[in-house]
């Protein structure tokens, strides 16, 4: 009797959890541009939208697969591309809010979720019979008389296939599943395990003399109020932590930077049993798809094409870099002398010695800049600014659309004739239920198809201040506002009629371009005067402080650049052991790793280590964090373009637009950034830019 009360129970329980009464994602949103009604969604709608949409799509596919009439672009592929609605329209929402604002319900429903949607999408890429028909239609492209993005998406749906292993015996898919599956479900608990090990790491000091460096509205801004003389200083997803540069107490330094390098290695949130996991795994999929490894597999459809084209990008950078690096650790050796000290430079003191050259050499403070950067200015009169100069855009706040915290701020956006482009949603500032780091993505995806305009946010990781306190911004922050913007640009100038090859749906090796692109705007004179006010006293920002910023520029790039050379080559050397590579020691592979591309400087750690490198580990960058430096070649040439062209200009950036930010993934990208520059991309301006030559 037990028995049977306890099966009716659970059958019961499972009813209600996939309860679909009144679940908002049913149907798309009446707001405008079909924003997400934030209003309604609760977090019990994700799963049963989730599988309910994973339903209808795989009910979709089946119907494709049954249909016994002749094969054909719009009984095949523009269905396959029309099945998945629902299910993007619940996981752009999902996905925004379990990286910006979590809980322990979504982190529940995302572990439950993962292996479901990594069978779910085996099911469709490595169906048989869904596969020869795709196949079919593109064997006969040619025949077709398909307009250009049609013969596009063709092509694009066949490599995914393709990729995904849709040519593998059934033997071998089964094995390929049970893989994928696995690997869904330990980069969430990945993901999970580094958000509650960046809240544990937290240092609670208790003495406020170890704060000393710190301002008043600093020491106020991370008072804990349900304790007595207590401070926490709180850990952001990188290796360094930017509270080390004002830090006067070497020992806190030495506490705080310690607490975030050693989060995940070791102890109740440790990660090493699960990076070695997913490694394996991830090398034994590649043998399974006829590779030698997983970058060689992940790298398919990328600008680079192959490992061996990114590690000659590192092999021209890494002379360099080091050699810069070790100017920049013989003079701040040498700060640490002038002041008395004779310890051997640490990482932990990097920063903090670093801001003290930067005062000698360029006399510039960072807290006598930052006055002049306000957050709303930076945003409205800077960002904003410079996207109206360029392409005519404007900006209009609207108060009148709910959101998902209280903190995020949005915009409607106009085309220059005042035909609206799309809203915007920013949110700016740090909280615990947030991940590290900054980003972009879609609400609402841009296409002509559904008749759909784009919703697109922008979410960064600054200090929020105490109430009636301005957010003034270190030039850092300022360039990251820039940078996620050229992002959104990316996505708002979408002009496709498919929303799978729209905008930002291009390689990895390329979507940080026009991010990286949009930063050196932030120092355009015309741009810089127009936002860079003195928050107090209303004065702009005064040349001499410009100079030093600009004759900064290529202050600490030995440093930067060594940082993210080391988590790129870590990356790349992650994905390029074999299958047949056991890993019985992470730290150890992570230290013979670097050491053996001349990266392993103890001054100088990688800006991520293993254990919480979530780009990779949790996120999609696997085999593909080098993106930003190869990014970062196309960015600077293409400013280049600009600055030999007139700068800032409408018909500059006209061009830009039209050559690029349209044209999402309809075109060969390296096609696409040869029409628009002329030449294939130049590595010297990167070079001339991080002052290594």
């Amino acid at each position: 009797m037990i028995s049977i009360v306890s099966c009716n129970k659970d059958k019961k329980n499972s009813l209600m959890e996939n309860d679909l009464t009144n679940n908002p994602f049913l149907k798309e949103s009446t707001l405008p541009y079909f924003a997400p009604d934030f209003i309604k969604i609760q977090n019990k709608h994700f799963k049963p939208a989730l599988v309910e949409a994973m339903k209808q799509q795989s009910d979709a596919v089946n119907k494709i697969v049954k249909n016994t009439q002749k094969t054909t672009f719009d009984n095949t592929i523009l269905a396959l591309e029309k099945s998945g609605e629902m299910l993007d329209r619940v996981n752009n929402v999902f996905k925004s809010l379990t990286a910006a604002h979590t809980n322990d319900t979504l982190k529940k429903v995302e572990t439950e979720i993962a292996p479901l949607a990594a069978k779910h999408y085996d099911e469709i890429y490595l169906n048989d019979k869904l596969f020869a028909k795709v196949k079919d239609i593109y064997t006969n492209r040619e025949n077709l008389n398909l307009d250009a993005e049609s013969y596009k998406l063709v092509e694009n749906y066949y490599e995914k296939f393709t990729i995904a292993g849709a040519n593998l015996s059934k033997e071998d898919k089964v094995k390929l599943k049970n893989i994928n599956e696995q690997l869904a479900s330990l980069s969430i608990t990945f993901n999970q395990a580094l958000l509650d090990a960046n809240d544990a790491a937290t240092v609670e000091i208790h003495d406020v003399k170890k704060l000393a460096g710190f301002s008043k509205e600093q020491i106020e801004n991370i008072k804990d109020k349900t304790k007595e003389n207590t401070w926490l200083l709180t850990i952001t997803n990188t290796t360094q932590q930017s509270q080390l540069q004002n830090l006067e107490d070497r020992e806190t330094r030495k506490q705080l930077f310690e607490a975030g390098w050693n989060r995940t290695n070791g102890g109740k949130y440790d990660t090493k049993q699960l990076v070695t996991k997913m490694v394996e795994l991830r090398a034994q999929k590649s043998k399974l798809l006829g590779f030698d490894n997983f970058a060689s597999w992940r790298l398919q459809n990328t600008m680079a094409k192959n490992p061996q084209a990114v590690l000659d990008l590192f092999s021209k950078l890494v002379p360099a870099a080091t050699a810069k690096a070790r100017k920049e650790i013989a003079e701040i050796q040498k700060m640490i002398s002038s002041q008395g000290e004779t310890f051997q430079l640490e990482p932990w003191d990097w920063n903090f010695y670093a801001e003290k050259v930067r005062k000698s050499k360029y006399n510039l403070d960072e807290n006598e800049i930052k006055p002049y950067f306000e957050l709303n200015s930076v945003l409205e009169k800077g960002v904003f600014y410079a996207a109206q100069k360029l392409y005519g855009i404007t900006f209009k706040k609207r108060t009148d659309l709910p959101t998902y915290h209280e903190d995020v701020v949005t915009y409607e956006l106009f085309e220059e004739d005042g035909t609206p482009l799309g809203l915007f949603y920013g949110d700016y500032y740090a909280r615990s239920s947030k991940s590290g780091g900054a980003w972009m993505d879609n609400f609402v995806t841009q296409s002509t198809l559904y008749n759909k305009k784009p919703v697109i946010y922008n979410v960064m990781n600054i200090a929020k201040p105490a109430n009636g306190e301005p957010t003034l911004l270190t030039y850092d922050e300022v360039e990251t506002m820039f940078h996620e913007f050229g992002h959104a640009l990316h996505g708002f100038f979408a002009s496709q009629h498919y929303p799978s090859l729209s905008g930002t749906a291009v390689a990895r090796d390329f979507v940080e371009f026009p991010s990286q692109f949009n930063e050196p705007w932030a120092l355009n004179p015309e741009i810089l005067q127009n936002y860079a006010v003195n928050y107090k006293t209303g004065a702009k920002i005064p040349q001499e402080l410009i100079t030093k910023i600009k004759n900064a520029g290529s202050f600490n790039q030995g440093y930067s650049l060594i940082e993210v050379l080391a988590a790129s080559n870590l990356d790349m050397l992650w994905h390029t052991i074999s299958s047949d590579t056991k890993i019985t020691d992470v730290n150890k592979f992570e230290t013979d790793a670097l050491n053996s591309v001349q990266l392993l400087m103890i001054e100088i750690p990688t800006r991520y280590s293993s254990t919480y490198f979530s780009h990779i580990f949790s996120g999609d960058y696997y085999a593909g964090y080098y993106s930003y430096l190869w990014t970062e070649v196309l960015s600077h040439d293409a400013f280049d373009y600009f600055t030999e062209h007139g700068g800032l200009t409408r018909e500059n950036g006209q061009r830009y637009r039209d050559m690029i930010l349209s044209k999402g993934n309809t075109i060969e990208l390296e096609k696409m950034y040869k029409d628009f520059r002329g030449s294939a991309p130049k590595i010297e301006p990167m070079i001339k830019a991080r002052g290594l030559n």
